[in-house]
C-alpha cells in the first residue's frame, strides 16, 4: 500500500543476487573497479579496496588484525525495534556473530496502531505466537464522522497488538538465534576511515560514552530520526505527524468495539484517523502532514470528542514523525546498510510501517551478511547494490503506487470512501490486502481492472481544475460522492 530506478551507477547493470546464492568470489566480480567508483546514490564512497582478516572462533568476536587486537563482530544493528530485530534474526540465523545495540531500555512504548497485516505476519520468524489483544473483523469507513458504513468479514482481517510486548517478543527470537543484545547504548556516529577504523574492511560504531565498537557490516534500523540514515543519506520526500493516545475504557464500552476498527478519513489532505480495540484499551490516534501540528491536534481532540471518549483518562499520549524516502534515496553507504524507517520505507498513503520494517530488515540481515563477507569495496559494493534491487522491486513497487492512492486521497477522500465502501470489488480488495493474500503494487500489475482503475483516477485528478492537496479539506463535491457511492463507482 509501495517503480523505482535501480541506482545503478556502472555501466551495466549488476544482476541480483538472492541471498541463498553462493558467495561472489573476492575480487570484482560484479562491475569493474572502474565502476566500483562512479557515482551513485548507493555507492560506498569511502570503502577502499583491500582486504582483512579471517573470522575468529565461532562465538567470540574476531580481532581486526587476526591477532589479539580489538574484537570486531561480523555485524553490528543499531536499533531494536521489528527492522533492527529482523535484521538480526536473519544475520544470526546465518550462523554469524551478531550485536543489536539498543538506546532504551526494552520493553518501551512506540507510537503505533498496532495492526499485523498479513505481509507483517508472514515476515515474523518461525514459531513466533503474535501477540494479538484483539482480531479485526469489522472496518467502519467514515468521512469526518459523516457517512458511517461497516463493512463485514467472516475471516480474520488482521490482529491488533501493543508494541512493547510485540518488539520484545522479536528480539527475544533474534537473542535465540545467537544475537547478542545491548540495552543503554546510544549510538552516536559510524565511521568507515580514520583512526578508529584498524582496517578497510570494517566499520567503527561510536557509543555516546565513547566506546567503540567494530564491524564488518553495520545495519542501521534506529528509527525516522536515524542518525545511521543521516550517514548514509537518506533523502525524505513526506514527513508526516502521528498523534495517538491509549485510552483505558470500561468493559461496555470495549465490547461495543470489539473485532471492529474505525477509519476516518480527516479534514486535512492526507489526513485520517483509527481507533483500535485492545482489550479494555482503544488506541485512538490520527495522521497528517508535517506542518499542520495544530489542525492534527484538534482533529485528534474533536475525534475523540465525537466518538463520546472525552470522559476517560488517556493512559498514555504520544506523537511521532513518520517519514517516507525520495525514488533515489541511497539504502546503502559502503559497509553501512538502512532499513525499516531508518530508511524511509513506509506506505505513503497509510503511513503502515511495520510490515516494511520486517520485510526490510530481514533482507538487510541477509545481505549484510554478505557485505559482512566481502572481501574488498568492490564486493562489498556490489552486495549492497543488490540489497537495494530486492528492496525496490518489492517494496518500491508497493510505495510507488501508496504514493499515487495518496494523491488521489487528498484531492477527493469523498470519492475514495465511496469506492470502498460501496463498490464490492474494492472492499474485497482490502480485505485481501490486508489479510496479505494480494498487494496493492501487485494488483496493479497484475490486474487489469485496478490499474485502469487507478488511471482512471489518476486522469481525474490532472483534469479537474483546483484540485491540489494544499490547502484542501473535504469539499461539496466529496460529500456527494460520499453520499452516493454507486454515482463515484459509475465515474470509474
Amino acid at each position: 500500500m509501495s517503480s523505482e530506478n535501480a541506482e545503478n551507477a556502472g555501466p551495466e547493470p549488476i544482476e541480483p543476487l538472492a541471498p541463498g546464492d553462493p558467495a561472489p568470489a573476492a575480487g570484482p566480480t560484479g562491475p569493474s573497479a572502474d565502476a566500483a567508483t562512479g557515482a551513485s546514490a548507493d555507492t560506498p564512497t569511502d570503502a577502499p579496496t583491500d582486504g582483512g582478516p579471517e573470522a575468529g572462533p565461532d562465538g567470540e568476536p574476531a580481532s581486526a588484525d587476526g591477532g589479539d587486537g580489538p574484537e570486531v563482530w561480523d555485524v553490528v544493528v543499531v536499533g531494536a525495534g521489528p527492522a533492527g530485530a529482523s535484521a538480526a534474526y536473519a544475520a544470526a540465523v546465518a550462523g554469524r556473530r551478531v550485536l543489536l545495540l539498543e538506546k532504551a531500555e526494552l520493553p518501551r512504548y512506540k507510537t503505533c496502531g498496532g495492526g499485523i497485516i498479513g505481509p507483517s505476519r508472514d515476515s515474523l520468524p518461525p514459531g513466533f505466537e503474535l501477540p494479538f489483544l484483539d482480531r479485526v473483523h469489522a472496518v467502519t469507513f467514515s468521512l469526518e464522522g459523516r457517512f458511517p458504513r461497516t463493512r463485514r468479514s467472516r475471516r480474520m482481517l488482521f490482529g491488533l497488538v501493543n508494541r512493547p510486548e510485540f518488539d520484545a517478543q522479536l528480539v527475544e527470537h533474534a537473542q535465540k538465534a545467537g544475537a547478542q543484545l545491548r540495552t543503554g547504548a546510544t549510538v552516536t556516529r559510524v565511521e568507515q576511515h580514520g583512526p578508529s577504523v584498524p582496517d578497510r574492511r570494517t566499520v567503527a560504531v561510536v557509543l555516546a560514552d565513547g566506546e567503540t565498537v567494530l564491524a564488518r557490516a553495520v545495519v542501521g534500523a534506529d528509527g525516522s530520526a536515524s542518525r545511521i540514515g543521516a550517514h548514509v543519506g537518506v533523502k525524505l520526500g513526506q514527513v508526516d505527524l502521528g498523534l495517538e493516545a491509549e485510552i483505558p475504557v470500561p468493559p461496555s464500552v470495549a465490547e461495543d468495539w470489539k473485532g471492529r476498527i474505525l477509519i476516518d478519513w480527516g479534514p486535512m489532505p492526507g489526513s485520517y484517523g483509527w481507533v483500535f480495540p485492545k482489550g479494555d484499551t482503544l488506541t485512538v490516534g490520527v495522521i497528517s502532514a508535517r506542518g499542520e501540528g495544530a489542525a492534527t491536534k484538534r482533529y485528534l481532540e474533536d475525534f475523540v470528542a465525537r466518538l463520546g471518549l472525552a470522559g476517560f483518562e488517556p493512559a498514555l499520549s504520544s506523537g511521532h514523525l513518520t517519514r517516507c524516502r525520495t525514488d533515489d534515496s541511497p539504502l546503502s553507504r559502503g559497509r553501512v546498510l538502512v532499513c525499516g524507517d531508518a530508511a524511509g520505507l513506509l506506505e505513503p498513503w497509510t503511513r503502515e510501517g511495520i510490515s516494511y520494517a520486517l520485510r526490510s530488515g530481514r533482507l538487510a540481515g541477509e545481505w549484510a551478511v554478505r557485505v559482512a563477507e566481502a572481501a574488498d569495496a568492490v564486493d562489498a559494493r556490489r552486495q549492497a547494490l543488490n540489497y537495494a534491487f530486492a528492496i525496490k522491486a518489492g517494496l518500491g513497487v508497493e510505495m510507488a503506487v501508496g504514493r499515487r492512492m495518496l494523491s488521489v486521497f487528498e484531492r477527493r477522500p469523498g470519492l475514495l470512501h465511496a469506492v470502498i465502501t460501496g463498490v464490492r470489488p474494492a472492499w474485497k480488495a482490502f480485505a485481501d490486502i490486508t489479510r496479505g493474500s494480494a498487494t496493492l503494487g501487485g494488483m496493479v500489475r497484475s490486474n487489469g481492472l485496478a490499474r485502469r482503475a487507478l488511471d482512471v483516477l489518476d486522469k481525474r485528478m490532472d483534469t479537474e481544475s483546483g484540485v491540489g492537496p494544499a490547502g484542501r479539506g473535504v469539499t461539496r463535491k466529496d460529500e456527494e460522492d460520499a453520499a452516493a457511492p454507486e454515482e463515484a463507482a459509475g465515474a470509474l
